[in-house]
């Protein structure tokens, strides 16, 4: 089969790779953003073109963390192998190995979200108080991967996978140190860090301080149609753990069937840079007939 052929096939919209078809375009982003990282970390000279790869990549990565969610919970490709291939890639730029977000999350915080004494991603302390954004992030951090080995010894297969998809990880780093360590700092190990903090401190802003008796008042949402383009959806978090299994595409209208039972103050205003955004250059959300556009500010602190 020629090259073109097959990225005719890839792009064609029966998608014989993909499992839905509204994948392609992000699959194409997230590829082209892997290759621009390579090509920074082997072709730059000077000592501030890292630096800067890294600052202006901060924000785009944090979204990227977003779609690797969602790929772990739908894989985005039919085949296992070619899965495993892009979760490398999301790695290299989420600081989140094959089958971390499966384990820690899927299997344990969507679990037991609603029990603030299991929580895999809990925000509150034994002690019944509230943590504030700060301490959730580094408690969280330091625990995530001692939580996704602890839940992985309830589901042996999927920790199997996730300790040698983290050990392909871990080797393509250290090769990449060693070739280059500079760059590697900049373009690899520093934006694996700072979207695995990321990720998490964003994670508080989901649940805390919610009622956590009813799956529909324990997420906040935030229906910013900007928001929702550049994290798929994400902010239908109700509906996203109403039913964990639906395609990140899908949760829109999950929301619609749900929203009569769904309080006014789990509706969140967009945070940055979103926020920068003046309205009138926004979209309108595809569902905007469903949308409750005027929702109160919730704070999250007690």
């Amino acid at each position: 089969m020629t090259n073109a052929s097959w990225f005719k096939r890839l792009f064609s919209l029966e998608m014989p790779l993909l499992r839905y078809r509204e994948d392609r375009i992000p699959v194409t982003m997230f590829s082209l953003f892997f290759i621009a990282d390579l090509a920074v970390y082997l072709m730059a000279t000077s000592w501030w073109v890292p630096v800067l790869w890294f600052v202006a990549g901060m924000v785009p990565k944090g979204w990227v963390c977003a779609w690797h969610h969602h790929h772990q919970h739908v894989n985005m490709f039919k085949s296992p192998f070619l899965n495993r291939i892009l979760e490398q890639g999301f790695a290299l730029q989420t600081g989140v190995t094959t089958n971390a977000w499966v384990l820690h999350h899927n299997l344990g915080h969507h679990i037991n979200y609603l029990d603030q004494t299991k929580d895999e991603s809990g925000w509150v302390n034994p002690d019944g108080s509230i943590m504030t954004a700060g301490e959730y992030t580094w408690k969280n951090t330091l625990l995530a991967y001692p939580r996704v080995w602890r839940v992985g010894s309830r589901y042996p297969a999927h920790r199997r996978v996730f300790f040698w998809g983290s050990v392909a990880t871990l080797l393509v780093v250290g090769a990449l140190v060693e070739h280059n360590p500079y760059n590697a700092m900049f373009v690899y190990m520093l934006p694996m860090l700072v979207s695995l903090v990321g990720t998490i401190w964003v994670t508080f802003f989901h649940h805390a301080n919610l009622p956590t008796d009813n799956a529909l008042v324990a997420s906040y949402n935030t229906v910013d149609p900007m928001y929702n383009f550049f994290t798929g959806n994400l902010g239908y978090h109700t509906a996203h753990h109403y039913r964990q299994a639906v395609h990140w595409s899908k949760l829109p209208q999950l929301h619609a069937e749900l929203q009569d039972g769904i309080p006014e103050t789990t509706y969140r205003p967009v945070g940055f840079p979103f926020n920068l955004i003046p309205e009138g250059l926004k979209s309108a959300p595809r569902h905007a007939r469903y949308i409750k556009s005027k929702a109160p500010v919730v704070p999250v602190h007690s």
